[in-house]
């Protein structure tokens, strides 16, 4: 199978994750885009994060209805830091020993890869594919390069619509209790309503690691 794989906080998850898997499930041919929420990102250690049973929820809700979306829950029931090498060892140990596996990203997230724990296993191990947003230029493999000089090849661009929703946003509205409908799904909305999410201090967990956004 081609299987797809788009990690995050999600946090919340929002229309623009789902957005994304859509148009690389199509655009590329996958049969499957796998959810992956992260267990303690390290990249966010001095970040207050909601909890996992929360975020957990949240990306159920979200992609219900949608077959080809799946969720996996690996990287929260693993404990200590949050690495992706680490999670796709664990999967190519497990159930996708045989599929062909793309690594989800945005172009940002592109850049900050050399500081991610052995990347060049990582793109031994997987394609990258790379949304790319419009007016927002072209993806630059400076750093890939520099991880292997050989890693362009296993990059795929996806050129996505204009959709800017970030989590940092999505977070301010709702702690002042600005309207969010239409940027996360109805159901994840109403969880967030349900549970008191985002208003005040925020749920936390202690962070540690973990090098997906």
């Amino acid at each position: 199978m081609r299987r797809g794989i788009l990690g995050g906080t999600f946090d919340p998850v929002h229309t623009g994750h789902l957005i994304l898997a859509q148009e690389v499930l199509w655009r590329l041919g996958l049969d499957e885009v796998w959810f992956i929420p992260t267990g303690l990102p390290w990249m966010k250690r001095d970040e207050p994060i909601t909890s996992g049973e929360h975020r957990r929820a949240m990306v159920e809700l979200a992609i219900a209805g949608n077959p080809a979306f799946q969720l996996s829950t690996i990287e929260m029931d693993r404990p200590g830091e949050t690495y992706t090498v680490d999670t796709l060892d664990a999967l190519r140990a497990g159930p996708m020993t045989d599929d062909e596996l793309l690594f989800i990203m945005g172009a940002d997230t592109l850049h900050t890869m050399p500081r991610w724990k052995e990347p060049k296993r990582i793109l031994e191990q997987v394609r990258l594919v790379v949304a790319l947003r419009p007016g927002h230029g072209t993806v630059d493999l400076d750093a890939l390069t520099a991880i292997d000089p050989a890693a362009a090849e296993r990059v795929m661009v996806v050129h996505m619509p204009l959709i800017e929703i970030s989590g940092t946003e999505l977070r301010r509205r709702m702690s002042l209790g600005e309207p969010v409908r239409y940027l996360v799904p109805d159901a994840v909305g109403d969880y967030i309503e349900q549970h008191h999410l985002y208003r005040g201090a925020r749920e936390t967990i202690a962070l540690a690691g973990g090098d997906t956004a």
